[in-house]
């Protein structure tokens, strides 16, 4: 059966076309910088927020009008791999990612989720066999569950650790099942609610030991997927350990993990940690750990995740020129980790969405491309820091000075000029690559 009978697959169509179903801006084939759309963006779609996000919030029940749901919660799990790769295809995205217990019900025991994920695994192969659609990246949900109260790696219970590294391992052999190219770690509780009771190190360290036991154990079966941590800052736990881009590096850092961890990092984690997404990339790009992203965007009036889909076209081009500047973002991708608003409640707002975010992110590029081939950025940060190309600017840079000789020559050149950065002309020169 479809589960969207009146949609077809979605087309290119150009920006002229009224049709709803139909991509304004996302031309898959066409070629930008020497690859096409597709080969750019590699778009995911996520599992949680698509097939089992229901419309509840905290004031209200569920709104959303979804066709799959059976008679039984493995019923229920089987139609939503039919539905899930029915969008997919119908979209035309290449990949996808997941959490365990989105895809399959926990039962009563973890040797019963494992069988149940087992039995959803083996219909997603039939699945992916069949249209060539590929797994970008999967996780466990070490967060949810009463279990997970005082975390997971992190959690003062060696039990919970123990079910966590089950998790963990679980998750690695379907990863390899699928051909997962990449495997995330988002704490959700890792991390604390006071100090007071908290021994911050010993649990960091724990954390640490989680991480290197999954790099052994992949390599033990023959499976490396790319590592990836995905920062947020708050909400679950009040002081999250993977804050921001540059809280996780160091801890990447002290913990010798570079050579295996990179970086996911989610736009709307990137306000709640009072940065903009593109400086979030920044700081992985210069780390070399960009290693995928989550695609959406928060509401700056509200403070908690609210996980819209990306429609500022200004944050995309950013993000994308972040991503040209790395060389790209694979094996990473674009994950739409993406809700529909509550108000958006028929199943067809699944497509629709998702079209609104692929044609915002195939904006952005064409912009973010224009930008690079223009060297808009690279004129404005050679003439920046020209003062460092020669003279005694280039000696610093070269090591050949010291307190002592600056001391020396600021005595002599005390008769300091600055330049203006014309900050504001450069923004309204921004705007004109955006429309």
């Amino acid at each position: 059966m479809s589960y969207f009978p009146k949609v077809d697959k979605i087309k290119f169509e150009g920006v002229k076309s009224d049709n709803p179903f139909a991509f304004r801006h996302y031309n898959p084939e066409e070629v930008i910088m020497g690859k096409t759309m597709k080969e750019h963006l590699r778009f995911a779609v996520a599992y949680w927020h698509t097939m089992t996000q229901d419309g509840s919030d905290p004031f209200g029940k569920p709104t959303n009008i979804r066709t799959w749901e059976g008679s039984t919660p493995m019923e229920t799990a089987k139609n939503r791999v039919e539905a899930f790769f029915e969008i997919l295809e119908k979209l035309d995205v290449e990949y996808f990612c997941f959490h365990d217990v989105d895809i399959a019900p926990e039962g009563e025991s973890l040797e019963e989720f494992f069988q149940n994920i087992d039995e959803i695994t083996d219909l997603i192969k039939e699945k992916m066999d069949q249209t060539g659609i590929k797994l970008l990246w999967n996780t466990a949900n070490m967060f949810s569950h009463p279990r997970f109260v005082n975390g997971a790696a992190s959690s003062n219970n060696a039990d919970v650790f123990a079910y966590s590294a089950a998790q963990v391992k679980k998750g690695l052999d379907v990863s390899k099942k699928l051909g997962g190219q990449n495997y995330v770690f988002w704490g959700g509780r890792e991390g604390y609610e006071s100090l007071l009771n908290t021994d911050m190190k010993f649990e960091q360290d724990n954390i640490a030991r989680l991480f290197k036991m999954a790099v052994a154990y992949g390599e033990k079966i023959g499976h490396k997927p790319q590592f990836l941590i995905e920062p947020k800052p708050k909400e679950p736990s009040k002081h999250q350990y993977d804050f921001d881009a540059a809280t996780t590096m160091a801890f990447i850092q002290k913990y010798d993990l570079e050579g295996d961890f990179k970086l996911n990092l989610e736009a709307n984690h990137a306000t709640l940690a009072g940065h903009t997404f593109e400086h979030e990339l920044n700081v992985a790009r210069s780390y070399d750990a960009l290693g995928s992203i989550d695609a959406n965007q928060g509401d700056m009036l509200l403070g908690w995740d609210t996980d819209e889909f990306p429609t500022n076209i200004y944050d995309t081009t950013l993000a994308m020129y972040e991503i040209l500047e790395n060389g790209g973002i694979a094996p990473g991708g674009i994950n739409f980790d993406s809700k529909v608003r509550r108000s958006s409640f028929e199943m067809d707002d699944l497509l629709l969405a998702h079209i609104a975010g692929m044609d915002t992110f195939a904006r952005g590029l064409k912009a973010a491309a224009a930008l690079k081939e223009d060297r808009f950025f690279d004129d404005l940060k050679e003439k920046r820091y020209a003062s460092y190309q020669e003279g005694v600017g280039a000696k610093i840079v070269a090591n050949e000075e010291d307190l002592e000789s600056l001391t020396e020559y600021a005595l002599q050149h005390d008769d300091i000029k600055n330049e203006s950065s014309h900050l504001e002309f450069v923004k309204s020169r921004l705007n004109d690559y955006l429309v």
